[in-house]
């Protein structure tokens, strides 16, 4: 019998929607039919991307809201029948199915109907004007979008319907039995993006990992030493890196179950030099004041900068929002300041596009800091220069959004 291709990302989907999981872990913890899994995760990726838009589509035809299970039903149908090329009475075919299967015969005949009589045209001539439009047609919180445009003006567009220029995976060894397959080459030693990468033993003997753009170009900025603390360290990406050019790497954590996440990291990679320690970085421990020559704090954000490959911040993160990050961000730098020896660097980085959580963070701290001051960075990865720091945005940097900045104490 054929699979219902409308079924696994249903089950995906309701996870994320319903309960509020992680797109990730979602697709961790659902059983997958492997044949179908490339299939199911770019439906499941694709409707997430697109999913305001929808949300639009569905208002338009639908006299009044449809239940969960319903619009997820009609997201999934909509993006494979406007992003996968799909016949219509397949997609249709396949989601009045799933509504008998599931015990819902009832809507059946409005799914059916709904799918029969949409018209991308009539549904885009009807778009709100201006920014509210580019938001609605780019599945982007008209909060955020707002953000964006008052900060990068017409570029915000490009920013906002930046895509992920695919796979990016960090080689210790033996690159070149991969690079047959489609990539590019990034401006970082061992580092390349691909456009599909089937995870093999490789992984598990640690010849290589995957490993964001954003994440290596930070690890880049941040100059070799002795002793360095990661201060947010899960899942140890940063931290299994930077003991390549640090002697010691401290990493601190708040979760026991993310801490274990470290652990499992540097064990695969084979790295000695990493300890990882469950630790709440916004509290003051005097044990390790001024033990560092280098402290990286990768504070806790909005995301903004990840949505290309965690579409689902654009779902869960909502405007008052900042006003907890910014507390929290300020008070891991404030604390995590304390463990820099005289003379060491304290560096500040998120993966968020926003002045709010990056060069307002560094210049209230420095104010309240004197004895800090800014030294100077740069980067092979295409940015921008702020008064802080550097910000690396999705448009030009492989869809990555993220930002640095770098601080000596005197």
């Amino acid at each position: 019998m054929l699979s219902n291709p409308i079924y696994d990302p249903f089950l995906i989907l309701t996870k994320v929607y319903s309960d509020g999981a992680r797109v990730k872990q979602a697709i961790t913890d659902t059983y997958i039919e492997e044949q179908y899994r490339s299939r199911t995760v770019k439906i499941v990726y694709g409707v997430l991307e697109n999913d305001g838009y929808f949300d639009f589509c569905i208002r338009r035809y639908a006299p009044k809201a449809p239940k969960l299970a319903v619009r997820t039903i009609l997201k999934i149908s909509l993006y494979m029948l406007l992003f996968m090329g799909k016949q219509r009475y397949m997609v249709t075919d396949c989601a009045v199915s799933l509504c008998k299967k599931m015990g819902k015969s009832g809507v059946s005949g409005f799914v059916n109907a709904f799918l029969r009589r949409f018209k991308k045209e009539e549904v885009d001539g009807n778009l709100p004007k201006g920014d509210e439009g580019v938001a609605v047609r780019l599945s982007y919180p008209l909060y955020a979008y707002t953000m964006l445009k008052k900060e990068y003006g017409e570029r915000a567009e490009r920013i906002a319907s930046a895509r992920s220029a695919g796979v990016s995976v960090r080689f210790e060894k033996g690159a070149e039995t991969y690079l047959e397959k489609p990539h590019q080459k990034t401006p970082f030693e061992g580092n390349y993006i691909f456009e599909n990468f089937v995870r093999d033993e490789g992984y598990d003997e640690g010849a290589y990992t995957f490993q964001s753009v954003g994440s290596i170009a930070i690890c880049d900025c941040v100059s070799p030493c002795e002793k360095l603390l990661d201060a947010c360290a899960a899942p140890g990406g940063k931290s299994v890196l930077l003991a390549k050019k640090c002697k010691e790497v401290t990493s601190f954590e708040l979760h026991a179950h993310r801490v274990e996440l470290i652990g499992q990291y540097k064990r695969r990679m084979g790295v000695l030099n990493v300890t990882e320690l469950q630790k709440d970085s916004s509290v003051f421990d005097e044990n390790y004041e001024e033990k560092f020559d280098g402290v990286l704090c990768d504070v806790p954000c909005s995301g903004f900068g990840t949505v290309s490959e965690n579409p689902d911040v654009k779902l869960s993160r909502k405007a008052e929002d900042f006003l907890s990050l910014g507390k929290i961000q300020g008070e891991i730098l404030e604390t995590c300041s304390r463990y820099v020896k005289k003379g060491g660097a304290l560096y500040y980085s998120t993966c968020s596009l926003f002045e709010a959580e990056n060069d307002q963070q560094v210049e209230a701290f420095l104010k309240k800091n004197p004895s800090f001051r800014l030294a100077e960075l740069d980067s092979p990865l295409a940015h921008e220069k702020k008064r802080c720091g550097l910000q690396f945005l999705p448009d030009n940097a492989y869809g990555a959004g993220f930002y640095v900045a770098k601080m000596i104490r005197e």
